[in-house]
């Protein structure tokens, strides 16, 4: 429910060497000329699959911006010491690693609809390195959030290409902030299509392959099943992606259960459960040991 706050409060409307090669050996007959192979990207803690091996606490928001989330309260730095910290207050109840995580909203719900008529504000990419180099510097994982509005989520994807190419770096998107023909944010809660959805991952898939990259998280956020449009077609076989279904209800303790058992019901397979909290909205906001207590225990947890 991020924009709702961005929208009322009027945060963002529409602003505006290669290395060297080595010398060349002499010619031999009987030794035959090698490449040398550079090491696979490994994921933060190592290897390359990210679960069943490791779970995830991250801040949520957009940078510079406290209106938008807990990521925007504080610098890059000072992001990634608060995720540290968040995590390690997991620690004592997983099985698993638990490791910080950033949630960069890269595109933003806007109630201005921009000169694409789009009402979603692109962030240039360049301006999101900062918190990506200072994450990549303190072993976070980066998730970039996507709010496209009248765009598409495979379009949006494509403008952080290169971010999306480092191997820590994965993608987040938000139907809630994904408009129909003659909708406008506030008055209509959006929704997607399981094809759209697929017609991304099928291009992250291939990405994350082509650049021989370890899987990488995909997040889809829901809290109301309409959004996600023919769920049970949604692919989940792409061994180069790891799929979350993120839960975002907020309120009181009631209400989130509800969501979080809802968003649960006839689930596509090889999907992993994230639940969200909320310091403003929630009533009260659930502690480490009650968030981790929720069945299945979320892989991802944000706090927004």
């Amino acid at each position: 429910m991020l924009a709702v706050t961005m929208l009322f409060a009027g945060c963002i409307s529409n602003p505006e060497a290669e290395p060297s090669k080595p010398a060349a050996s002499s010619p031999s007959s009987s030794e035959p000329s090698q490449t040398p192979t550079q090491e696979p990207a490994e994921l933060i803690g190592g290897g390359t699959e990210l679960f069943p091996d490791r779970r995830f606490v991250g801040l949520y928001g957009y940078p510079g911006d406290p209106a938008l989330g807990a990521l925007g309260e504080q610098g890059p730095k000072a992001s990634a010491q608060r995720a540290i910290e968040l995590s390690e207050a997991y620690e004592p109840y997983s099985d698993e690693p638990v490791y910080p995580a950033f949630e960069i909203i890269a595109t933003v719900a806007s109630s201005d609809p921009g000169a694409d008529g789009d009402y979603s504000y692109v962030t240039e990419p360049e301006k999101l390195e900062a918190y990506v180099d200072a994450a990549e510097e303190n072993d976070v994982y980066v998730v970039l959030d996507l709010q496209p509005g009248h765009s598409d989520f495979l379009s949006q994807a494509k403008i952080y290409e290169d971010l999306l190419k480092r191997p820590n770096v994965g993608l987040a998107l938000d139907p809630e902030w994904r408009l129909s023909d003659g909708q406008v944010h506030m008055e209509q809660i959006g929704s997607v299509d399981a094809q759209e959805v697929n017609e991304t991952t099928e291009w992250l898939a291939k990405l994350t392959a082509e650049n021989d990259l370890p899987q990488k998280m995909l997040i889809l956020h829901q809290f109301r099943l309409p959004m996600i449009q023919n769920r049970d077609q949604l692919d989940t076989d792409h061994s180069e992606l790891a799929m979350v279904l993120h839960a975002d209800g907020h309120g009181t303790s009631n209400s989130k259960m509800q969501t979080w058992e809802m968003m649960q019901q006839d689930l596509p397979e090889d999907m992993y459960m994230a639940w969200k909290n909320f310091y403003l909205q929630d009533d009260p906001m659930f502690s480490p040991k009650e968030t981790f207590d929720v069945e299945p225990h979320p892989w991802f947890i944000s706090y927004q």
